[in-house]
C-alpha cells in the first residue's frame, strides 16, 4: 500500500510515537473481540467501554471522560444499548438521572478485551527483548504518573 504520510507522521512528533503502539494494541484486542464473536463491537465504542465504571455511569461523565461531546457518546451508547452491551437504569442518587451500566454480555466483551492484553504485551516483549520492554514499561508508568499529578504547562 503506498500511503502518504501525514505531516505529524513525518515530523515524528510524541503523538505519532505514542499513537503507532496504541493502535497495534487496538487492532490486537478488537480482532480477539471478533473473533469472540463481538464483531460489531469497533474501536470507537471504545471511548464507552474504557470510561463506564463498574456501577455504571452517567452519560455527562463518560463524555468527559472520553473528552467527546454528550451527544457523541450518547450516539455509541445507544449502538452499544440496541446490541445488548449496555442498559441504561435509574440512578439511585438520583432519580431523573439514568445511569449506562454493561450488561452480561458487555461484561463478556469487557473481559475478552482485559484477557487479550497479556498476549499483546507478550507480543511487545519479543519485539523488544525482556530488558527493553521492562525499561519502556517502567518509563511509561513513570511518564503517566508524573503527567497525572504534575500536569504539563506551555
Amino acid at each position: 500500500m503506498n500511503r502518504r504520510l501525514s505531516a505529524t507522521e513525518e515530523m515524528q512528533t510524541l503523538g505519532v510515537l505514542l499513537r503507532a503502539p496504541f493502535e497495534a494494541m487496538l487492532d490486537h484486542h478488537f480482532a480477539r473481540l471478533a473473533a469472540a464473536g463481538f464483531d460489531d463491537v469497533r474501536v470507537a465504542h471504545g471511548a464507552v467501554l474504557r470510561n463506564l465504571s463498574r456501577e455504571g455511569s452517567r452519560i455527562t461523565d463518560l463524555a468527559e471522560r472520553a473528552r467527546v461531546t454528550k451527544q457523541s457518546i450518547a450516539e455509541l451508547v445507544e449502538y452499544l444499548r440496541r446490541r445488548g452491551y449496555v442498559e441504561l437504569v435509574p440512578d439511585p442518587s438520583d432519580g431523573r438521572a439514568k445511569l449506562v451500566r454493561l450488561t452480561e454480555r458487555g461484561w463478556r466483551v469487557h473481559a475478552t478485551l482485559v484477557g487479550s492484553g497479556p498476549a499483546f504485551e507478550r507480543q511487545c516483549e519479543q519485539t523488544l527483548g525482556a530488558a527493553k520492554w521492562r525499561q519502556l514499561k517502567a518509563l511509561l508508568h513513570e511518564f503517566a504518573e508524573r503527567t497525572r499529578t504534575h500536569p504539563q504547562e506551555d
